[in-house]
């Protein structure tokens, strides 16, 4: 069976201001943005659907932004916790945890600085800091060796 990814797709409340925090913050490039209108509706299950859908991608990897514009989205944007059922978090390899978390907080999302975890492993530290996007989206930060 031939199987490859496409992307992660992910709900904004602001799509202009996400799209400005995936690529100031985190550094992904936009490669092309469209509108969908009521004839996906059946797929995504929603009525009267009409959004717009911004691709960004970054070291192989593709988020799909969409921004409904009907019939609005829904959700409260919290942070969710990690066993509750469903996407749990992007994770993201740093050389620099502290700078890439002032670059996320500077572009609007959030530092969960209570989630800092330093192992020490075989003479040298892993680090990692959970953050968030500006709707919630859980953003993992580690440095590795």
């Amino acid at each position: 069976m031939e199987l490859s990814v496409s992307h992660i797709g992910i709900c904004v409340a602001d799509l202009d201001r996400s799209r400005r925090f995936y690529h100031e913050a985190l550094g992904f490039e936009e490669q092309w943005s469209h509108r969908v209108g009521p004839e996906f509706g059946p797929l995504m299950e929603v009525d009267g659907v009409d959004l717009r859908s911004v691709m960004l991608s970054r070291d192989g990897v593709t988020i799909e932004l969409l921004g409904f514009d009907a019939p609005g989205h829904s959700g409260s944007g919290r942070r969710r916790a990690m066993n509750e059922l469903g996407f749990t978090h992007l994770s993201l390899k740093v050389d620099d945890v502290d700078e890439v978390a002032r670059a996320i907080e500077r572009c609007g999302g959030a530092v969960v600085a209570e989630t800092r975890t330093r192992l020490p492993l075989g003479g040298v530290e892993l680090d990692f800091l959970y953050c968030t996007d500006p709707d919630g989206v859980r953003i993992e930060l580690m440095k590795l060796p």
